[in-house]
């Protein structure tokens, strides 16, 4: 332990390692990556300096980063997991964990979060409501029926593409320069307060009138197979 118990950065990306048992010794470790190995399970607990963790592309089933409290960068993408509490690190402020198997996330406690990236999972709740200060959302490939951003006023790029949504307010999102919400079934959508939007695609749902009448930034648009009598 005394050989390690300074150690502050340590890479064992691609290392065709099964088990990270002796990783809780690194006492003072603030950045780890164990990308690309086949890890089942990570417990990094009781690494309380740890800032940043790469654990993509594993086999993990289980993570636990609940007193991993300096986290700042979370990326655990493309492994087996089917729940993920970040409830205690409330410092983090980038998170990707997509190509999961995550049905819900709450990240109500994440103010300092400004990226989440979590598509391709099976969400079905999606708690964003205390992330104040989230500019990009990306929950694309789901199962939600509804998702509230009313509080994400700092929203810029929101993706929430091929879900299951009937309704989205984006009224209070007056940052939001790009919205993609394609194949969801959405009956209406009112973009008139989101004067600075410049992309936006809202094909294959159901509405049935559009109006971008104020959205003066806009270049780019799609909102083909939908049932737009008046645009």
């Amino acid at each position: 332990t005394a050989n390690i118990n300074t150690v502050t950065n340590l890479d064992v990306s691609n290392d065709n390692i099964s088990d990270l048992t002796g990783i809780e010794d690194f006492i003072t470790l603030t950045y780890l990556n164990c990308d690309s190995n086949q890890l089942t399970s990570l417990d990094v607990s009781n690494n309380t300096t740890l800032t940043t963790l790469y654990c993509n592309n594993n086999l993990l089933t289980s993570l636990d980063v609940s007193d991993a409290i300096a986290l700042t960068n979370l990326q655990c993408k493309h492994n087996q997991l089917t729940s993920l509490d970040v409830s205690n690190n409330t410092a983090l402020i980038i998170l990707y964990c997509e190509v999961n198997q995550l049905t819900s996330i709450d990240i109500s406690n994440n103010t300092a979060l400004i990226q989440l990236v979590c598509y391709t999972n099976l969400l079905t709740n999606l708690n964003v409501n205390g992330a104040i200060a989230l500019a990009f959302l990306e929950c694309t490939n789901n199962q939600l029926t509804t998702l509230d951003v009313s509080n994400n006023t700092s929203l810029n790029d929101f993706r929430c593409i091929n879900n299951q949504l009937t309704s989205l307010d984006v009224t209070n999102n007056v940052f939001l320069t790009n919205l993609t919400c394609q194949f969801n079934q959405l009956t209406s959508l009112d973009v008139s307060n989101n004067t600075a939007l410049t992309y936006l695609n809202c094909q294959s749902n159901q509405l049935t009138s559009l109006d971008v009448s104020n959205n003066t930034a806009l270049t780019y648009l799609e909102c083909y197979s939908n049932q737009i009598t008046s645009l």
